[in-house]
């Protein structure tokens, strides 16, 4: 765990600049609108420790699976969204010198991160080793307001010496990702054109042949005066530059404009995509730094007042959560029913920026609270549009009849994960895509959405499980076998309790879709009976006898489900017992020695609880808890959160604020020792849950919104607000009690700790 980040409610400090740090730094100041983002990399050249990383949303690349066997229905590609061009770069020569951060001598040196604004503001002072010195101040930011197009105000004082300044902005495609195979570069150029203050890079992606225009047009002032420049235009493969040389003195001040745009083929037509380049540029710079910085900081005002968790008395939590709810924002809209959500976002390229489960099971409540009901919509409707796709990859495992098997990371739809153990195993993601349609009609109450697009869905993901389980005739019980759980610790097991739970009801609600289509929807009913070819007697039949007769790992002596068949034939060392310095175990231990412990990477046993709460009591979900979570490491970023709802339901104050502050502050801190790779953006969802499902308490019961909230006792007060049906409120929980104001003009009844409320 590292805490080198100074905190502050709305702020994200970094003082002093520290090679070692770089590159978490690049992730945690990251900045994203939705369609393009970067890591928080330097405009000006740095040697030391760097991750250069700039995406575009929905751009990606299948680079080969490299494995030395191959077995059938293994994926063929590993897709990854691809670095694109460098677009923030700009070069300082002072005196013949160049300036590299890692050389120079830093001092003063000071990274925010504006979350309230929007805006990532540096600055520093250099000494070269000529003894020339520089104060240098940046601001930049990915507009919001205008999702194609990006700002930076690069400031330069001129401190002790007189002579010459070069500024040397560029767009560079010329770029590779840290994860490729055999370093191969993934861009073609298509076009570019450059000259005196403006030019553009066109480059297309090998295979998926998608289309990217970067460009830049430049605005340089003196002492805040306007000054015309008449810059040496280079060019290289994927890569132009504009070398702006000026004569400089003592105290003059140099501030450049960097007005950039970034479009592609993902939204704007092959031929001609530098036009509409140009036309992002164009209406940057007609706008101005200022006025595009006002209409960013209204935007995330607007954000802000549909989607803040305030927290009294507690810094550190306040910083935490802004700052998860800040990059879940800026990573997804639900503009665009052909993105989801990577769980690095737009902060690196570790799991290649493609869909996980992570969306379903963790990100929907998030934007079906914050945000208009159409976003949640949307991340369902993408699964919907994947069907086909799910059900040839269930047909490549020699599956059949429409059975469904969704990917477990995907960009289009089709399986590409390069690892077996999850490829062929991880199968219980197939009912978090389920759950999801659950939870989304349970708390919109869009019914029809079964009709409209997820019936369809839970029938391929029912006819799955109905051919993925097998029959045992000596426990005569239908097993699952050949497992990886949520818990990715263990491989190839049999029976985990969480899967054959998932299982089981998914294949129970398939069951009630398909009966609530019938009922509301018989027209619909009828055409999808004879799309599908689904016999419903016959089916509903065979489902109804493997969820009555499905077995569940169990150990009567200790009156708890077991993770999976054999989990006490391991050795049941807890983690309070392992020597720190063995922790985080994937950094320490081989897989295999992994494999043969009892550590669990994530809630697993504890998630099906999580989901199904209802059909546990308390003192049921309390002894698993207090068994389970001794043995958890909480090495995946999507654990604590968990541990944090189910423990304050559990009135575990204590635990929940520690699961809370991991979860919340997972990356700031870097509790696991990966922050370097990228953000865990999924996760941060369930750090918003944290809050409003663990002390808020709330919950959907008996069709109706229910509160039952506490307050931290290392808090004054905390506050949240959820949309629900139409109505947006605002809760507030104080020592006093809690407050909740209705901000919308439509009425609800709600339950505040079992007592009906109107608001």
């Amino acid at each position: 765990m590292k805490q080198y980040l100074h905190h502050d409610e709305w702020l994200i400090i970094e003082k002093g600049l520290e090679p070692e740090n770089n590159k978490i730094s690049e992730s945690v100041f990251s900045l994203g609108n939705g369609k393009f983002g970067q890591r928080a990399n330097f405009e000006e050249k740095y040697s030391g420790p760097t991750l250069l990383g700039n995406y575009m949303a929905g751009v990606y690349y299948p680079d080969k699976t490299r494995v030395g066997w191959w077995k059938n229905g293994y994926p063929e590609y590993f897709a990854k969204v691809l670095n694109a061009a460098n677009w923030v770069g700009i070069n300082v020569n002072i005196n013949g010198e160049e300036l590299d951060l890692h050389q120079a001598k830093v001092s003063d040196f000071q990274r925010i991160l504006n979350m309230k604004e929007g805006y990532l503001n540096r600055s520093f002072k250099a000494e070269m080793a000529n003894g020339n010195q520089i104060s240098v101040d940046t601001t930049r930011f990915n507009s919001i307001a205008d999702d194609e197009v990006a700002a930076i105000e690069y400031k330069i004082k001129v401190e002790n010496f007189s002579g010459q300044l070069d500024l040397t902005p560029y767009i560079d495609f010329d770029v590779e990702n840290e994860d490729s195979n055999y370093d191969e570069k993934f861009w073609v150029e298509v076009q570019k054109e450059v000259e005196s203050g403006v030019g553009y890079v066109v480059a297309k992606t090998k295979k998926t042949d998608f289309y990217v225009c970067s460009g830049m047009s430049i605005v340089l002032l003196k002492n805040g005066q306007p000054v015309d420049f008449e810059a040496t235009s280079n060019e290289r493969d994927k890569y132009i530059e504009n070398v702006i040389t000026l004569a400089v003195e003592a105290g003059d001040e140099i501030t450049l404009y960097k007005y950039v745009s970034n479009v592609s083929s993902f939204y704007h037509e092959k031929e001609g995509i530098i036009n509409d380049g140009k036309k992002g540029v164009q209406r940057a710079l007609n706008t101005g730094f200022a006025k595009m910085l006002e209409a960013q900081k209204a935007a995330w005002a607007k954000k802000w007042e549909e989607s803040d968790i305030t927290i009294e008395g507690d810094v550190s939590a306040q910083q935490g959560i802004r700052f998860n709810i800040f990059q879940l924002n800026q990573t997804y809209t639900g503009e665009d029913e052909r993105l989801n959500i990577g769980p690095k976002g737009f902060t690196g390229e570790k799991y290649g920026g493609s869909t996980y489960w992570d969306t379903e099971a963790y990100c929907l409540p998030f934007y079906l609270s914050t945000a208009d009901q159409k976003v949640a919509r949307q991340l369902l409707v993408y699964r919907h549009n994947h069907l086909p796709r799910a059900i040839e990859n269930a047909e490549k495992l020699g599956f059949s009849d429409g059975a469904a098997l969704y990917p477990m990371v995907t960009m289009n739809g089709e399986e590409c994960h390069n690892e077996w153990e999850i490829t062929f195993e991880e199968i219980h993601r197939n009912g978090a895509i389920a759950y999801a349609i659950f939870d989304y009609v349970q708390y919109t109450a869009d019914a029809d959405y079964l009709s409209e697009y997820g019936f369809e869905v839970l029938l391929g993901i029912a006819r799955f499980w109905a051919q993925r389980v097998s029959y045992s005739t000596a426990r005569k019980q239908y097993v699952i076998l050949g497992v990886t759980g949520p818990n990715e610790y263990e491989n190839n097991v049999n029976n985990n309790w969480y899967t054959n739970l998932m299982a089981s009801w998914c294949l129970e609600y398939a069951e009630e879709a398909a009966k609530y289509v019938k009922t509301n929807a018989p027209e619909k009913y009828a055409q999808l009976v004879t799309q599908t070819n689904f016999d419903a007697d016959k089916e509903i039949a065979k489902w109804t006898d493997i969820r009555t007769n499905m077995y569940y790992p169990r150990s009567e002596e200790l009156n708890i489900f077991l993770q999976q068949d054999n989990y006490l034939d391991k050795e049941q060392i807890l983690v309070k017992d392992l020597d720190p310095k063995h922790l985080p175990l994937v950094k320490n231990w081989s897989w295999d020695r992994i494999l043969r412990s009892i550590y669990i990477k994530q809630a697993d046993t504890l998630q099906g609880m999580y989901f199904f709460e209802e059909r546990f009591d308390d003192e049921t979900i309390r002894r698993h808890f207090e068994f389970y979570e001794p043995r958890t490491v909480h090495e995946s970023s999507l654990s604590p959160c968990v541990h944090s709802i189910l423990a304050a339901k559990l009135g575990m104050e204590d635990k929940a604020y520690e699961m809370y502050v991991r979860t919340a502050r997972l990356d700031l801190d870097d509790y696991n020792s990966d922050a370097d790779e990228g953000c865990h953006i999924t996760s941060m969802a369930g750090t918003w849950m944290s809050v409003v499902k663990g002390f808020g308490g709330m919950r959907i019961k008996n069709d109706t919104l229910s509160l039952e909230p506490f307050l931290p006792k290392q808090w004054q007060s905390y506050s949240f607000k959820i949309r629900f049906r139409g109505a947006l409120l605002k809760v507030n929980v104080t020592k006093d009690g809690t407050n909740i104001s209705n901000e919308s003009s439509e009425s609800i009844t709600l339950m505040l700790h079992g007592e009906a409320v109107t608001v």
